[in-house]
Order: C-alpha cells, then sequence, then structure tokens
C-alpha cells in the first residue's frame, strides 16, 4: 500500500468503509459538516476504548459545531460491533479499516507496517473536505478531547 502523508490543508482522502452496525460510511457523505477522524490502533484495548468514549461523551458537542466524529481502526466490523456495544457507544460510527488491510490509515499516510495497525491520530476535516488539524499522538496516550473541541470550532 501506498502511503503520502496528508498533511494541514491537504484534501482529505476519500473513502467508504463499512461501521460497527455493517453501514457503509463515506467521508464524502459528510461534505458540509465538519468531520473528526478519530484513527486508533486497536479495538479491545484501554486507551483506545478512553478514545471512543470521549468522542462518544462529545457528541452532542459535535452536533452543536456542525461536526461528525467516527473511531478507525483495522479491526473487522463485526469486532467493532462487539466493542461498541461493550463500550455502550451509540452516537459514534466506529469504522472498519479491515480490508485492504488498513487501507485508509495507508491512504492518510498513517499505516505502521511493522505492528498492522495505524498510528492514534487525530484528523479534524472542515465543510470543503481539507484537513484543518492532524496530531499523531504517542501510542498509548488518549487525545486531549478538550484539544479536539478547540480544533473542531476553529475549523
Amino acid at each position: 500500500m501506498s502511503q503520502k502523508e496528508i498533511k494541514v490543508g491537504d484534501v482529505a482522502p476519500d473513502f467508504a468503509l463499512k461501521d460497527h452496525n455493517d453501514k457503509e460510511v463515506k467521508l464524502s457523505g459528510s461534505l458540509g459538516k465538519k468531520v473528526i477522524l478519530g484513527f486508533h490502533p486497536l479495538a479491545w484495548t484501554p486507551v483506545c476504548a478512553q478514545q471512543m468514549k470521549d468522542l462518544e461523551a462529545s457528541a452532542a458537542t459535535f452536533e452543536k459545531l456542525g461536526a461528525v466524529a467516527f473511531g478507525l481502526s483495522i479491526d473487522s466490523s463485526s469486532s467493532k460491533h462487539a466493542w461498541a456495544e461493550s463500550l455502550g457507544i451509540t452516537k459514534t460510527p466506529l469504522l472498519a479499516d479491515f480490508w485492504p488491510h488498513g487501507g485508509v490509515a495507508s491512504s492518510y499516510g498513517i499505516f505502521r507496517e511493522a505492528d498492522g495497525f495505524s498510528e492514534r491520530t487525530v484528523f479534524v476535516i472542515d465543510p470543503t473536505g481539507k484537513v484543518r488539524f492532524k496530531k499523531v499522538y504517542p501510542i498509548k496516550q488518549v487525545p486531549d478531547i478538550k484539544e479536539i473541541i478547540a480544533e473542531v470550532e476553529k475549523a
């Protein structure tokens, strides 16, 4: 898989992935809204769980800001479904970047080939489809939801 680093100011690569309810989600289907892409390495891990719970707890705030959040990892749709149920995730679509394995993470330049999963990265995309914020976090660090909300307000 080819990787090109996506930077602030770039047009976000479009994608179509299944969510945890097996529904297809296209990035282009969210044009006109701000989009938060919360890439996380693997479901069923404590830091990733907290990252997704923070997105879920902020869903009403995101809605007021004209934004939608997605959680993305290389796990399968069925695994994401069970994980969402275990975490009580009902408002935040958890997307399965399962096949081709890590294809979306690769298109965003954040797939860790040696590990087989993505960097922990948050992208904020403006309503026109341009990346307005990108931050790669240490694998064991939960992204700061207040920082993400502040960036969504600016986008």
